[in-house]
């Protein structure tokens, strides 16, 4: 795996002048490592550094979406904002813009989702634009990397359609993942996907910048070995201190807030980790090479 993180160079040109607003993607095609979680935080530290932070909820199953308060979303939501920016689908669109689907949560903004965008990929399956690349087309139409200085995403558990878009529109991605076999083969199929990136020319491949161990219990042997192992095969340097199953994260996430929302010092540890993946991110963006 480590190979192909080191493959992965654009093939393209890039346009003299780019947007100032970078796209990170929150990926792992396996479900139930906490990308929600990790998206959600990430963003509010990157707002408490003082930046303006957009979120999107790519996954139909509209978790992120929950944690800024949407229990049920409005008549419209992102899947129709993408059909609505292609123009053979005329016949779908609907009369909503994004200021009509925008949520705000402290200083943070939210496109949620809904449980259409399970139905995307057939419904864009007839048109004959690129396919892969609607959500940077989306992007582009409605100057979104000009109104924000990071988007996030928070991507479905699967390597389809959607998260080939989110691929050609992102320039970082951040991969949580549980330190089993399981994750382990799910990386090398997102390491695979990745390069299928590169190779198609039409986007540059986005940079991994962390791997991030989640939900880790350094009591179990075997999962200390797998952490290991894992991170042994990621390029050096990428793999940040492990989130633990702590009982502030589960607090936090309970009550829809974000950790820097609780001023106990109970809370401080996890804070400072996530405000190192929010440096980690500003950091990169500083270096990256248009």
């Amino acid at each position: 795996m480590a190979s192909l993180f080191n493959r992965l160079k654009p093939k393209i040109s890039e346009p003299a002048v780019e947007p100032k607003g970078k796209v990170i993607a929150f990926l792992n095609q396996k479900g139930g490592v906490g990308k929600t979680t990790m998206a959600y935080n990430t963003a509010f530290a990157l707002s408490e550094e003082g930046h303006k932070v957009l979120c999107l909820d790519l996954d139909p199953q509209s978790n992120l979406s929950l944690l800024f308060g949407c229990e049920r979303t409005g008549k419209h939501h992102l899947h129709h904002l993408l059909i609505n920016s292609i123009r053979e689908l005329a016949p779908l669109h609907v009369s909503s813009l994004i200021g009509d689907v925008l949520v705000t949560k402290g200083k943070v903004d939210l496109l949620p989702s809904g449980q259409e965008l399970s139905g995307f990929e057939l419904t864009v399956a007839g048109i004959s634009a690129p396919r892969q690349t609607i959500l940077k087309k989306f992007f582009e139409k409605n100057n979104l990397l000009n109104e924000y200085d990071y988007i996030i995403v928070d991507c479905p558990p699967t390597l389809g359609l959607l998260v080939v878009n989110i691929l050609c529109a992102s320039q970082g991605v951040m991969i949580p993942f549980k330190p089993d076999e399981f994750s382990r083969k799910g990386l090398t199929h997102f390491y695979e996907a990745l390069e299928d990136v590169a190779d198609m020319g039409i986007s540059r491949a986005p940079d991994v910048l962390a791997h991030i161990p989640n939900m880790v219990d350094l009591r179990r042997k075997q999962e200390v070995l797998d952490l290991e192992k894992i991170s042994s095969e990621m390029a050096e340097g990428t793999t940040v201190e492990p989130f633990f199953n702590r009982a502030q994260l589960v607090k936090s996430q309970a009550q829809k807030k974000s950790v820097y929302d609780f001023k106990g010092k109970d809370f401080k540890h996890l804070q400072g980790q996530f405000t190192n993946l929010a440096k980690i991110i500003t950091n990169w963006n500083e270096h990256y090479e248009h």
